[in-house]
């Protein structure tokens, strides 16, 4: 079949959602400007909420529980299932894990033609070992490569900030004139990336210090949503979003309304970027080279400690601090970052 021929194209990113969220900068410009083609997404249950802000009509997201699909037999089952229903001809694979590898060999056995991201391991591992210290190729590039080598590119269609509808927010009112909301993201997957609780208890402080600041704090759980608790109690402009039941949906339009993000190299930070939210991030043993910062965001909103010949030390941030005081997060100044966030700049989205 020839790549001009393909009609539907199963796309898989199966990761949490900071992963499945970089893929929409990419995608959605792309099923917007192959209207004639459709895009089946495979993912998560939880992480395929995420499209449901302004998805293109050629694009159909499948969200399912991997219990579900365990081991060979179910990975297979899966395949089929997909083909079936889908009349799948092309695979265009943004995850490359051993999960999605045993989808392609199946696809590929029937014919079907697939292309799989590179990840650049062999760079980041260099990067990571001090080898280079450099910028590397970014993962909206990488994903915009696969769908390249099948012959589907966006044609002069370029992502634009997502705007989720509504008319109310989260906190049951409008902001008011002259009012700056500033969202406040402090948690991570992992603690190499994650900046102390009790500096971002002082960041926040010196924030809502400030007249017509209102602090918006963003988590999820409720170990996150407790750790942010006694944050919010001390101040009447501090608010623990966590704590108001909502929809991801819901918390994308409270991020539109934002003036700005203060984020970890974490999820927010590219749900932010969807809805072209300027975001100031902190890195710590993970750096914006590797080349997972948010779509849009400018490395001059990055703060990080250029001064370290440890970083970066891990792609992802789940290696422990060789020196087991992660100095590279615990030395940054709080109110440095208050500065940073209390600045003005525009996101490029």
């Amino acid at each position: 079949m020839s790549r001009q021929s393909y009609r539907n194209i199963l796309v898989i990113r199966l990761s949490a959602l900071g992963d499945v969220a970089i893929t929409l900068p990419v995608l959605y410009p792309i099923c917007r400007a192959n209207p004639e083609r459709r895009f089946v997404v495979l993912t998560r249950r939880f992480p395929a909420q995420i499209f449901d802000v302004e998805c293109p009509d050629n694009l159909k997201v499948v969200g399912i529980n991997t219990d579900n699909y365990k081991g060979l037999g179910g990975l297979l089952r899966l395949a089929r299932e997909l083909r079936r229903d889908y009349r799948i001809d092309a695979v265009a694979d943004l995850h490359s894990v051993l999960r999605s590898h045993v989808i392609d060999a199946w696809m590929r056995l029937h014919g079907i033609a697939v292309a799989r991201i590179d990840k650049g391991r062999g760079e980041k591992h260099a990067l990571t070992s001090g080898k280079i210290h450099r910028q590397l190729t970014t993962t909206h590039a990488r994903y915009k490569t696969v769908f390249h080598e099948l012959g589907i590119t966006a044609r002069g269609n370029h992502f634009t900030a997502l705007k989720p509808d509504g008319d109310s927010t989260l906190l049951g009112r409008d902001k008011g004139v002259g009012e700056r909301w500033i969202a406040v993201a402090p948690f991570s997957q992992h603690k190499g990336k994650e900046y102390p609780l009790e500096k971002v208890a002082q960041v926040v402080a010196k924030l809502a210090a400030n007249p017509g600041v209102t602090v918006l704090l963003f988590g999820g759980g409720e170990k996150e949503k407790a750790a942010l608790a006694p944050l919010a109690a001390e101040r009447d402009n501090v608010v623990n979003v966590a704590a108001i039941d909502h929809r991801l949906k819901d918390e994308l339009r409270l991020m539109s309304q934002c003036d700005v993000m203060l984020s970890m190299d974490s999820a927010n930070m590219h749900l932010a970027s969807l809805v072209g939210l300027r975001v100031v991030s902190i890195w710590g043993a993970t750096h914006p080279y590797c080349g997972f910062m948010g779509y849009g965001q400018s490395i001059d909103d990055a703060v990080q400690r250029t001064d370290l010949p440890c970083r970066p030390c891990s792609v992802f941030g789940n290696k422990p601090c060789r020196y087991g005081d992660y100095r590279c997060l615990s030395e940054l100044n709080p109110d440095d970052i208050a500065r940073l966030a209390l600045s003005e700049r525009k996101t490029t989205t």
